[in-house]
C-alpha cells in the first residue's frame, strides 16, 4: 500500500520570500519565524524523510464547479504574482509532477461521484501558495502536485476530498507521499492606509481579538490532536474569514481520516501577523499507514 509519509498546514505569507534584511526590517529587527520555521522544517523533517511526491492543497488557487489535481509530467517557467508583482517577481521554478497520482486521484473520484478532475494544460496557471512552500522545502526531482480548493465546495465537500486523495495514495504501492494544506487561519486584512504600519509579525495586529482568539483555539486543538473539534465548529470559525474557508486544511483532515484523525501538531513557528491574517506552520506526527 502507499502511505502518507508526513503532513503539514503551513503558511505561504508572502513575507517569506522578502529577501532577509527587508523582513527584519518589517519586523523591528528580527526575522519572522514563519520564514526560520520552513528552514528548520526542513532540515529537521522534509529534508531527511523518506518520500516520492509532495501534494499541496493549494488555497490560492481557487476553482467553482469542481477541484483539479495536476497531472503535468513537469511544470517550470517564471512567476510573476498579479497580486503582489513587487514582492514575487520572476521566480524560477521547476516543479516534476505525478501524473499516476493525479489520475488514480480522479480515477477514485468518479468511481466514488466526487468532483475531482485531472488537468494537465501547459497554460494552467501555477500559484504562489504552492511555489512559495517549495522554494523552501522542494528537492530537486521530487514531483510536487497541486489540488485547487473549490469555491462552491462546503465543509462535507472539502473532507470527501481529501478522503479521496487518501484513499488514491493507498492504493499506489509502495508510493510515500507529503501532504501540504498550504494557507493561513483567519484572513481578513488590515485596510490599506494602516498596512504599512502592521507588517510586524506580533498577533497584537491581527484584525480582531475574536478573529486571534479563534486562531488560537483552532491551534490548540490541533496541537492537541483534536481534528474533530476543528472540523465540528467550523460555521462558528467561518465568521472569522479563514482562508478559502479552510479548505486547504480540511482536504487535508480529510486525507488523514477526518474527525477520527488524532495526529498532533508540531509547532514550526509562532501564530504570527500577516498584515490583520493569522499565520502558522503545523507539522502532523503520523503512525505508518496515515494519520491514525
Amino acid at each position: 500500500m502507499g502511505d502518507i509519509a508526513g503532513a503539514g498546514l503551513l503558511s505561504h505569507a508572502p513575507v517569506i520570500m522578502f529577501p532577509e534584511p527587508a523582513r527584519t526590517a518589517a519586523n523591528g529587527g528580527r526575522d519572522f519565524t514563519l520564514a526560520t520555521g520552513l528552514e528548520r522544517l526542513r532540515r529537521e523533517v522534509t529534508e531527511p524523510a523518506a518520500y516520492d511526491t509532495v501534494v499541496v492543497f493549494d488555497s490560492h488557487w481557487a476553482t467553482t464547479t469542481e477541484a483539479v489535481i495536476t497531472a503535468h509530467p513537469r511544470r517550470q517557467g517564471l512567476f510573476t504574482s498579479d497580486e503582489m508583482p513587487s514582492a514575487i517577481s520572476r521566480l524560477p521554478y521547476d516543479l516534476p509532477g505525478d501524473p499516476g497520482l493525479a489520475h488514480a486521484v480522479a480515477g477514485l473520484a468518479a468511481e466514488r461521484k466526487v468532483w475531482i478532475e485531472v488537468n494537465d494544460d501547459p497554460y494552467l496557471p501555477v500559484h504562489y501558495a504552492t511555489l512559495n512552500l517549495w522554494t523552501y522545502l522542494g528537492r530537486a526531482g521530487t514531483p510536487w502536485v497541486s489540488v485547487s480548493v473549490c469555491r462552491t465546495a462546503t465543509t462535507e465537500d472539502f473532507l470527501r476530498i481529501g478522503e479521496v486523495v487518501g484513499e488514491a495514495i493507498a492504493g499506489l504501492g509502495g508510493r510515500r507521499v507529503l501532504l501540504i494544506a498550504s494557507g493561513g487561519l483567519s484572513h481578513r486584512f488590515r485596510p490599506l492606509a494602516e498596512l504599512r504600519d502592521r507588517m510586524a509579525a506580533d498577533p497584537a495586529h491581527i484584525v480582531t481579538p475574536g478573529a486571534r482568539a479563534a486562531d488560537e483555539q483552532r491551534i490548540a486543538w490541533l496541537e492537541a490532536g483534536r481534528h474533530d473539534e476543528v472540523i465540528r465548529s467550523m460555521p462558528g470559525y467561518l465568521r472569522f474569514a479563514p482562508e478559502a474557508r479552510f479548505g486547504h486544511y480540511l482536504m487535508l483532515a480529510g486525507a488523514l481520516g477526518g474527525e477520527a484523525c488524532r495526529a498532533r501538531g508540531r509547532r514550526f513557528s509562532a501564530y504570527e501577523n500577516g498584515i490583520g491574517t493569522g499565520q502558522v506552520h503545523l507539522w502532523f506526527g503520523l503512525p505508518a499507514g496515515g494519520g491514525g
